[in-house]
Formats: C-alpha cells, sequence, structure tokens
C-alpha cells in the first residue's frame, strides 16, 4: 500500500500540506492548472525558501477578487464543475462537510446556514483541493499523521480573541493525539485540522514504511525555536517489525479490594487498552498494594485515566510515553474437534486465543490445557 505519514511538528496549514505533497513529487504543473481554472480569480504560485536552514517549497495563492462569504452548497457546485478527478471531488467534498458539520457545531446553526469565511475564501478552497489533488497525483492510498502541534496563546478571528486552538480545530482534533510547543500562536489551522480529521486512517508514531520520497513546506513564519515546515514521507508499508508510540498510565493503589482492581482492569480492556497489568507492591508504613499499569494509544490516555479514577481509589495517576516494538501479525482461524477458534500468528510464533478456547472448553466440558493444543495442532497442520 502506498501510504503518505505526515509530520506535524510545527503544526498544520493547508498551504503547507499542499506545499510539502508538491515538493514529494506531486505535479506541480498540473496543480496549478487545475486551481487556476477554477472562476475564483486564483493566481497560483511557488517558491524555494528555508526555515532554519532546511529547504523547503512555499505555495502562494494570489487573490485577484474581493473575498466572498460562501456556503457549503455554492463551494461543492464550484467544485463539482470542474474538470477534476472523481476521486478529488469526492475526498474534498468529504473535506468541506467536515468542516462545515464543525463550525454548525461551534456556532449552533444548521450546516447550510455556516458562512464559511476564511474557508470560503479563494486561499482556502485552493487549499483544499490542493491537497486532494496532490495525494491523487501520488497515489496515495492512506493518510496517516503525527500528534499535532496546536500552538498556544491567542487568535484574532472575524468572532474576536479565541484561545488556541480555535473552537472549530479543538473540535476537529477531538480524540486526536495532539500537543503545543514552541511560539505563543496558532501553528494549527481549521483547514489543515479538517484535511487530517476527513482524511488521515491513523495518527501517532509513523508506520512501518519503504520511505521513496520527502517534501518539506514551508510556513509563512521563520521562527526561532524549531523550522517552521510540514513534512511528508511518502512510501510504501512494509513488513518491517512495528514500532509504535504508546502512553504509559500508572498508579499506586493501597486501599482497594482485589475485587475493585478486577473489575477496573475490565473496564479499562473495554474501553481500548493496549495492555494492563497489576504488580504486587510493598507501599509506604509496610502496607501491601499494587502497582496497575495500563499500555494505550496516545489519543486514549485521557479516557483511560478518567477509568483509573472512577473505578479505583486512587487520588494520582502518572504518565509517560514509551516506545512499542510489535511483530507483525494476523489472525488464522482453525477447525478443532471441539468447534472453530481463533489463532493470533507471527513470524516467531503462534498462540491459540484464549477467549475463544476458553469458550469451547466450557461448552465441551473438557480441561481447558486439551483445547489449547489442540487448537496448536490444528494450527500447525493447517500452516
Amino acid at each position: 500500500m502506498r501510504i503518505c505519514h505526515i509530520d506535524a511538528f510545527s503544526g498544520l496549514a493547508g498551504d503547507m500540506l499542499v506545499a510539502s505533497l508538491t515538493d514529494a513529487g506531486a505535479n506541480r504543473e498540473t496543480i496549478t492548472r487545475a486551481l487556476e481554472s477554477f472562476a475564483i480569480g486564483a493566481s497560483i504560485s511557488w517558491e524555494r525558501v528555508h526555515r532554519r536552514g532546511v529547504s523547503a517549497l512555499k505555495f502562494r495563492v494570489a487573490v485577484n477578487e474581493p473575498p466572498k462569504h460562501r456556503h457549503l452548497s455554492g463551494i461543492l457546485k464550484l467544485i463539482n464543475a470542474t474538470d477534476l478527478p472523481d476521486a478529488v471531488k469526492s475526498k474534498s467534498e468529504r473535506v468541506f462537510r467536515v468542516l462545515g458539520e464543525a463550525e454548525a457545531a461551534i456556532h449552533g446553526i444548521d450546516i447550510e446556514k455556516v458562512h464559511f469565511h476564511e474557508v470560503g475564501a479563494v486561499d482556502s478552497i485552493c487549499d483544499i483541493v490542493g491537497v486532494c489533488l496532490a495525494l491523487h497525483l501520488l497515489g496515495i492510498e492512506a493518510l496517516h499523521c503525527s500528534p499535532i502541534n496546536v500552538g498556544s496563546g491567542t487568535v484574532n478571528t472575524e468572532h474576536g480573541v479565541l484561545p488556541v486552538p480555535a473552537p472549530a480545530t479543538a473540535l476537529l482534533l477531538k480524540n486526536k493525539p495532539i500537543y503545543a510547543r514552541g511560539p505563543a500562536l496558532e501553528l494549527t489551522t481549521p483547514t489543515a485540522a479538517a484535511v487530517v480529521a476527513a482524511l488521515a486512517t491513523g495518527f501517532g508514531a509513523m508506520p512501518p514504511m519503504r520511505i521513496q520520497s520527502i517534501g518539506y513546506g514551508a510556513g509563512d513564519c521563520d521562527f526561532k525555536e524549531h523550522a517552521n515546515v510540514v513534512r511528508v514521507l511518502i512510501g510504501e508499508t512494509s513488513g518491517a517489525a512495528e514500532t509504535t508510540t504508546v502512553s504509559v498510565i500508572e498508579a499506586n493503589i493501597d486501599d482497594a479490594s482485589p475485587q475493585l482492581i478486577g473489575y477496573a482492569t475490565e473496564r479499562l480492556f473495554e474501553a481500548g487498552a493496549l495492555d494492563a497489568i497489576v504488580i504486587p507492591a510493598q507501599m509506604k508504613k509496610g502496607r501491601p498494594g499494587v502497582l496497575l499499569q495500563v499500555i494505550a494509544a496516545p489519543e486514549k490516555r485521557e479516557e483511560l485515566a478518567a477509568i483509573l479514577f472512577r473505578e479505583t481509589t486512587t487520588l494520582g495517576v502518572r504518565f509517560h510515553t514509551a516506545e512499542r516494538r510489535v511483530q507483525a501479525r494476523e489472525w488464522i482461524e482453525v477447525e478443532t474437534p471441539h468447534g472453530k477458534l481463533r489463532v493470533k500468528a507471527g513470524e516467531n510464533g503462534f498462540a491459540p486465543e484464549y477467549d475463544d478456547a476458553r469458550k469451547l472448553a466450557a461448552e465441551s466440558g473438557l480441561p481447558l490445557k486439551q483445547i489449547l493444543a489442540e487448537a496448536a495442532h490444528a494450527y500447525l497442520k493447517q500452516k
């Protein structure tokens, strides 16, 4: 599969995404012709610039007519009137609908009554359509994004001064991994947030891939703290061992019954914890206790921490980030004399699924160890 991974260490903006994808190989002339063919008075230019020593491409849109406030239906009519590929039109429409839904929710109005303000301006239409066209030209089948630096401080909008991330940006990035670092200003725009919210299939550490091209898209400012660029890595998925960044959540507990700990662990798994373990510990004043440790995807951190507070007696939890390396694996269904069950198989081993084996053992009245042995035999025979 051909994938694109976005490094959003300096935030995300629509023009930076267009530039980075073009720098990575999307045809510049094709994008220019397509965007200037819109009846919106756009004039496209490109410039090679440097941001803290990094060579990057700058994408600029000059507006030859006064900006107009447009409704969603008007923007979609503009897009559908072009000769763009259907896939580009479909993705562009998806991004605008996601953005429109966020704006409507923020203002408490119907989506068709949303005035797209800056999004309806020429440069924003070019940003969204430009990204979708560039992805199409590069043959991208899956879009992936790192945790996103949203910036901090405040931003001036048509509704006055608002905190960063702006309300629409915050809503669009709900349940996505975000953080704030660098200068106190807006680093991620609603337009770019809508692009990744609508099109990205995963967020987090870079997935296993063979890099084939790299592109850098420049922002307007040249910060002292870091290079103000978005980087994209284009390539093919690989069979390499998966390396991911995870959040580790820990709590020391010495005043809860084993039943509470067991129940909390079940709730954590139901909510999406990758793993949860209970380690005996000797607490202060000689009290026996446990260390409850949870491994989770970064975007699940707050949800799982809330479960720890709600279901245990802890008054505090600790967070830290760790790297997890996982072998490629797959589920294979095997047939045993007592029914079907799943086996999780990797390059260097396999294991029958415990819940499936437990169910068959209960239904058949046979020992669990016999079911597990028969499942292993069936897998090896099938393999």
